[in-house]
């Protein structure tokens, strides 16, 4: 283990598109842990959307950012958190954390399933496709569903649970034509329009000439208006992001439909993925044995090396990423084959 640690603060409020400016990666001395408490060498970084909703205020500025981490335990003042073993915890950002037992949860290892899954489909991600799909809009074998930045990561686990969960008719908005044809051979859509390409109410009227019964939005704006017109009767919209407006510098797009939300009788509603820590065991009885099998297989963008963490992020806002966008520290890779947490 190196004697420096590396941190990434936020050095200024963007105005409308991040730049590498508004960072600063700062060094200093590895942290020692105190009584009760664990020191982390991280391995795996998740970069996020929400980080960029963040950044306008609140994230304090000059102070490292926070995010889902998986790292490895080298120095334990506390019995619950075993030297050697894997943890997830949420001070990340940075290339070591000192956490507390409240802080950090060891993490499960499965045969066969990489760690990194556990930023992708077994982490948060997964878990707000698989609670958007179930507890939210309590999905039923054969409903139709759309999904928009279907190419991102909540996107292609959506994709890939709807399908598991015997969706009927599943459709994606994507930004490149390519990451369409991605979706539809490989994740399991049936048919994903580039959103470049016109209107999105005409591309999904195109896609759905029968309608949709559910929509999980991710973009709102545009995308939203349109999936309110093709939802069929008692439909649903799983309000998750509003990517559309993150970076939006001018007046947010006013919703010009709203009133067939009640002509219709639709129900929207949105959530917080940290509301449901309880269903992440019922994530892992869902999942897994699908990765085991080989049915499901992860959708991860990976960058090397925790110096490319600020281009991974702005990369992602800008729709570089195919799937999950992860950070791994060089050397990672050897963690997947070493003894982890107890499962």
């Amino acid at each position: 283990m190196t004697d420096t640690a590396l941190t990434v603060h936020q050095t200024a409020r963007p105005r409308g598109f991040p730049t590498a400016d508004d960072f600063a990666f700062v060094e200093s001395a590895v942290p020692a842990p105190g009584p009760g408490t664990a020191l982390v060498e991280n391995l795996y970084w998740s970069v996020d959307p929400y980080h960029r909703e963040m950044m306008d205020g609140d994230f304090a500025l000059g102070a490292p950012l926070e995010g889902r981490t998986l790292g490895r335990v080298v120095h334990s003042l506390h019995p619950s958190l075993r030297e050697g073993g894997i943890v997830f915890h949420r001070q990340g950002w940075r290339t070591h954390a000192v956490v507390t037992p409240d802080q950090a949860r060891p993490v499960p290892r499965f045969d066969g399933v990489p760690l990194s899954a556990h930023l992708s489909i077994l982490g948060g991600t997964g878990l707000t496709a698989y609670v958007g799909l179930t507890r939210i809009a309590e999905l039923r074998a054969g409903q139709d569903v759309f999904v928009s930045a279907a190419a991102g990561g909540v996107g292609t686990a959506a994709g890939r649970l709807a399908r598991l969960m015997g969706a009927g008719r599943l459709i994606g908005s994507a930004g490149r034509a390519s990451k369409a044809a991605y979706l539809t051979a490989h994740v399991g859509y049936d048919e994903v329009f580039d959103y470049h390409a016109g209107p999105v109410a005409e591309l999904l009227a195109g896609a759905a000439p029968d309608g949709i019964d559910l929509y999980l939005d991710n973009v709102g704006g545009e995308h939203l208006e349109a999936a309110i017109s093709s939802l069929r009767a008692y439909g649903r919209i799983v309000r998750i992001g509003t990517i559309a407006q993150y970076n939006a510098t001018g007046t947010p797009y006013a919703l010009r439909n709203l009133p067939d939300i009640v002509e219709k009788s639709l129900r929207m509603e949105g959530f917080l993925v940290r509301d449901y820590p309880d269903v992440q065991e019922e994530l892992y009885e869902f999942v897994v044995p699908h990765l085991q099998s080989g049915r499901v297989t992860l959708d991860e963008t990976v960058v090397d090396g925790f110096g490319g963490i600020v281009g991974a992020f702005l990369g992602m806002l800008r729709g570089e990423n195919q799937g999950k966008i992860i950070v791994r520290a060089d050397g990672a890779a050897g963690a997947d084959s070493a003894a982890g947490a107890d499962a």
